[in-house]
């Protein structure tokens, strides 16, 4: 196991290892109905959610780090290859579902006003199973699906989407107030974030549709 694969094999354990915390905050909160944990000082965010936030941003750091090692010393390996989508899709897809409703799955989160519109999750999650089971398909082909600038447009506006609704909106829950429907400036950049996830979806889809009608290529055999 190489560097790379090291890094994105720490990164799984770590977010096993933060989703495990937050289901056992989660229970004691309903063993414990009168618990409840601290804000940030002079903010509202919740220091729980802070700490999810910092794991999150070195989630994507680490992942940015080991992409670019794996390519620039040719260290990539099926292992990697398997691991690093596996490692970002149970990070960022769980914690939209998590983030659908704070109030219930973090009753200790007093503070929390900001959350993942149902709806934007839906096509979030929708999208990535559609294009990595087109990838699935076209793997199966002896076909290559790289990732296009709307893919990675895409998975850069779900990780600041991510980045400001854990921070409940910060910084711009200051300016919050004027906005019709209760809505938060946040509440847009989740909706832009989701029309992109479509777009990228949509443009997988068209640009590689011929990938559901092409027959598998048979490996040349080697003389």
């Amino acid at each position: 196991m190489n560097t790379p694969t090291k890094l994105t094999f720490s990164r799984i354990i770590v977010i096993i290892a933060l989703f495990v915390t937050l289901l056992s905050l989660y229970i004691v909160s309903l063993c414990v109905p009168d618990f409840t944990t601290p804000s940030i000082p002079g903010t509202d965010i919740d220091v729980v959610f802070f700490v999810v936030f910092i794991v999150f941003l070195a989630a994507c750091i680490t992942d940015t780090i080991d992409g670019h090692m794996a390519r620039s010393r040719n260290l990539i390996t099926d292992l990697g290859r398997f691991l690093d989508p596996v490692a970002d899709k149970l990070l960022i897809d769980a914690l939209f579902l998590f983030l659908i409703a704070p109030s219930i799955f973090a009753p200790y989160n007093t503070v929390q006003v900001v959350s993942v519109n149902v709806f934007c999750a839906i096509i979030f999650i929708a999208r990535d199973i559609m294009v990595d089971s087109l990838r699935f398909i076209a793997a199966n082909k002896n076909i290559v699906i790289s990732a296009n600038i709307w893919g990675k447009l895409k998975t850069v506006l779900q990780m600041v989407a991510i980045s400001f609704v854990l921070l409940n909106g910060w910084p711009f829950s200051y300016f919050d107030s004027g906005w019709p429907l209760g809505l938060h400036i946040t509440d847009f950049i989740v909706y832009i974030a989701a029309a992109i996830s479509l777009v990228s979806g949509i443009i997988y889809l068209v640009q590689n549709w011929s990938v559901l009608k092409t027959e598998k290529k048979e490996d040349t055999p080697s003389e």
